[in-house]
């Protein structure tokens, strides 16, 4: 596929793993792939109530959602159909009937158009956001990727095709344990946000939550949530048999001190044992202030370079789907069957499906 003269190639993004709908536009340049355009709509508010995604509301989301954010994006790019030059679509992993419905759009304007169609992995299109603001990833790279379901070391050798997982969560990812402490203590769905705004008004040090896999002889590259997440529940549970008043605030910033610290820590522990010297830090967490802040403090003390995208490349969005579709673009990747479907599985070393 060769883009007409003049240009480089111009790719659409379509991501509908979870509860987001994005499409994004970008056009793929010697520089890194350039953002030209995106749109996002979202079915958090009617997940809110559940306290949690439910797949059936999500699928039906994105079917309503499909068209209308399709023809926003072209607006704010400013493009029409027949300037896009290949797909690219999230074919997992994620929620079996949300990828679907991304990836029957996506067969559907790929055979409108007449041009090919590449499914690609959602977690290395967190990664290659980064690309889309601070261009070409160094390589070798390492990732931490954390989101709302995954948790995960990544060493990035080629976006396009060698991405290997060094250190995963064995249980909650931390997202998920940001959502879960957040329901323990009254507070809305999703629990990131809510919780790193509250803890600007706490104290960190007020509570000594537990650092999950940090003792000599646990994995160094694993993380565990689980256990920090019981033990704020033990402690609110405590508070209220002695008729305390729990700081939410304090409770706050103490549990997010305790998830960033290992975030961190165990991220530059590996970079600088790989001997790695640029990290990325990418997922929806990594909107989180403090894991930003304290990412930065550690990597510059330890001598790393380190890339963090602007927060509104780090929720899902379709132009990350873009943005790695054009690395695969460039590397030559030969597009996807027609048998393309959905993986809810996909493992983070398939970057691209056949």
């Amino acid at each position: 596929m060769t883009a007409p003269e003049g240009r480089g190639a111009v790719l659409l993004g379509i991501e509908t793993s979870c509860d987001e709908t994005g499409v994004g536009l970008v056009r793929v340049g010697a520089d890194g792939p350039e953002l030209l355009g995106q749109a996002v709509a979202s079915s958090q508010d009617e997940h809110a109530r559940f306290g949690g995604v439910v797949p059936e509301i999500a699928s039906r989301a994105h079917l309503e959602a499909m068209v209308p954010t399709v023809r926003a994006a072209f607006a704010r790019a400013g493009l029409e159909p027949r300037d896009v030059d290949a797909i690219a679509v999230t074919a997992g992993p994620g929620l079996a009937g949300a990828l679907l419905v991304g990836v029957a759009a996506a067969k559907a304007y790929a055979a409108a158009w007449d041009v090919p169609l590449f499914g690609v992995n959602h977690l290395a299109g967190h990664v290659a956001a980064d690309t889309l603001e601070h261009g070409p990833l160094p390589t070798p790279a390492l990732a931490l990727l954390v989101s709302g379901g995954h948790t995960q070391l990544l060493r990035v050798d080629d976006l396009a095709g060698s991405i290997t997982e060094i250190g995963t969560t064995i249980d909650d990812a931390a997202g998920e344990a940001y959502d879960k402490v957040a329901r323990l203590l009254g507070l809305s769905y999703p629990g990131g946000p809510v919780i790193d705004r509250l803890a600007g008004d706490g104290d960190p040090a007020a509570i000594r939550f537990p650092r999950g896999l940090t003792g000599p002889q646990d994995p160094a590259y694993d993380f565990s949530f689980s256990g920090l997440k019981t033990a704020v529940a033990r402690y609110i549970e405590q508070a209220e048999r002695d008729g305390r008043v729990v700081d939410v605030p304090d409770v706050c910033a103490s549990f997010q001190e305790a998830v960033v610290d290992v975030l961190t820590a165990k991220t530059v522990r590996a970079a600088v044992e790989l001997g790695i010297g640029t990290v990325v830090v990418a997922g929806g967490v990594a909107a989180n202030g403090r894991l930003r802040a304290l990412a930065q403090q550690r990597c510059a003390a330890a001598g790393l370079t380190l890339r963090v995208p602007r927060p509104g490349l780090c929720t899902d969005n379709g132009a990350m789907i873009a943005a790695v579709g054009a690395a695969v673009l460039a590397a030559g990747g030969v597009p996807s069957g027609p048998a393309l479907t959905g993986n809810p599985g996909l493992p983070v070393a398939t970057v691209l499906v056949p």
